[in-house]
């Protein structure tokens, strides 16, 4: 099976009750099978479960950085809101260049009012919260030059400001943007992201989203084979059909709402059925997928992967 891009296959890994320990294994499993990618999430404390132990998103993927070698690790997505894109284009500057060139800097616009409400933080509207995050990767893409950036917007006003040492990889840290609304995300994707995520809400219907992002950089005159294609989708995997309920149900019990898509993605099934929807999914042009395993990346699901589904994409 071949495609004119490579494919990548990268682990989403909400740091929800693990210690870390336990991350940091999966994380050099992860990197020892041939994973491209370790994915975290950006919350405060993860939602809906504020009594459960939850790791900061960027400290916890700079101390993964630091004890592996060649996996790259990102968020999908970070908060826009939590941090002034000055300080974040630093942050990420820096964690690429240590890193030697391994951050994806995955970013949206929020996601969780109450977390910001009860922080202090500033929310407002969904357009409100798109247009801060289009000026914030305005300054972002500027920074990542490694020349001086000034930008005057709405919410945000920097003049002259350096940075350096540039970013090592070229021409950037990959921009991730995820999400599928037609009026205002997509045409931020069409903007600034190097690579568009399909979330698992967006998967029963990306190919119609499709469409429109390729209307909108149209309008701006981009090539939209520019922006590589990823999804982000549960994934229940096992080595023989005779073990497939008991997992599918564990996936149910997790991953069950409308919101994870799991029947949408389809990713659900024994090694082949599973090269099967992957073969799918890239002869329509995605070239990146980030899975949540049902058993939140237990190293046995890993190796089965690695050992019986990544061939077939090599």
């Amino acid at each position: 099976m071949s495609t004119n891009q490579s494919i990548e296959f990268g682990i989403y890994l909400p740091q929800v009750s693990f210690s870390y320990t336990d991350i940091i294994d999966r994380a050099r499993v992860a990197e020892e099978l041939g994973f491209d990618s370790l994915w975290l999430y950006d919350h405060l404390y993860s939602p809906g479960l504020p009594d459960l132990p939850s790791f900061e998103g960027w400290t916890l993927a700079t101390y993964i950085l630091a004890q592996t070698t060649r996996l790259r690790v990102g968020h999908l997505v970070l908060c826009n809101n939590f941090r002034h894109p000055v300080l974040l284009g630093k942050m990420a500057t820096s964690l690429d260049v240590l890193s030697g060139g391994r951050v994806e800097l995955g970013i949206g616009s929020g996601s969780v009012a109450t977390e910001h409400h009860e922080s202090g933080l500033p929310w407002g509207s969904f357009p409100e919260r798109s247009e801060r995050l289009a000026e914030s990767l305005e300054i972002l893409t500027q920074m990542f030059t490694g020349q001086p950036t000034t930008f005057a917007g709405n919410h945000y006003e920097v003049a002259n400001v350096p940075n350096l040492p540039a970013p090592i990889q070229s021409p950037r840290p990959p921009i991730h943007i995820g999400g599928v609304g037609p009026r205002r995300t997509l045409p931020i994707v069409a903007r600034y992201a190097d690579v568009w995520n399909v979330p698992t809400y967006g998967l029963a219907n990306w190919e119609e989203s499709q469409r429109t992002l390729e209307a909108e950089c149209e309008k701006i005159g981009r090539d939209p084979a520019t922006i590589r294609r990823s999804l982000e989708a549960v994934l229940v995997l096992t080595p023989d059909e005779a073990s497939l309920e008991v997992a599918r149900a564990k996936a149910e019990r997790r991953y069950g709402g409308d919101g994870w898509g799991m029947n949408a993605g389809g990713f659900v099934g024994t090694p082949p059925m599973v090269v099967e929807r992957i073969g799918e999914m890239v002869d329509k042009g995605i070239t990146t997928f980030v899975f949540f395993t049902f058993d939140r990346a237990e190293p046995r699901t890993l190796e089965l992967f690695a050992d019986q589904v990544m061939p077939a994409f090599s």
